[in-house]
């Protein structure tokens, strides 16, 4: 085949340093609009975005040559930058070091993004280690907890 053709999307879910709740309406529209632009810079694109306070969900169409790892860490360490840059008051401001990421079938997209837009609603019933507990159960990936959480 003379051509590469990819159609990967992910789901993925990252928490503020010890889970401090530090993305306040004021900040969550910016950062999601700065998120799709570093994703563009990385061949990729962010499809929805979505968070409370404390972490963020984003789902996005990986490009070919792109790996989640790198992307991810890229997402990372140029928002922190760019929060650090940009709010004064934020200058602490850290991502935890890990992430979750679950593949998206195409045929979910839609799903995913009505999950990303009911996040408040979901939070008064579920706290953010329930709700990823459930995700790492529903994607079958085994952890010990002793090691999952800052």
């Amino acid at each position: 085949m003379p051509q590469s053709f990819v159609s990967l999307h992910v789901h993925v879910v990252f928490s503020t340093k010890n889970r401090i709740p530090l993305i306040d309406d004021d900040l969550q529209p910016r950062l999601f609009e700065y998120f799709g632009g570093i994703l563009r810079g990385c061949d990729s694109a962010l499809i929805a975005a979505g968070g409370m306070p404390d972490h963020v969900h984003l789902l996005c169409s990986l490009g070919k040559q792109s790996s989640m790892a790198d992307v991810v860490r890229t997402v990372k360490t140029n928002s922190s930058k760019w929060i650090h840059e940009t709010f004064d008051d934020r200058r602490d401001f850290a991502w935890q070091s890990g992430y979750g990421g679950f593949a998206v079938s195409y045929s979910n997209i839609e799903e995913v993004r009505r999950y990303f837009a009911s996040q408040a609603e979901h939070h008064a019933r579920r706290s953010f280690k329930d709700e990823l507990r459930a995700l790492l159960e529903r994607h079958h990936i085994a952890c010990d907890e002793r090691y999952l959480w800052d």
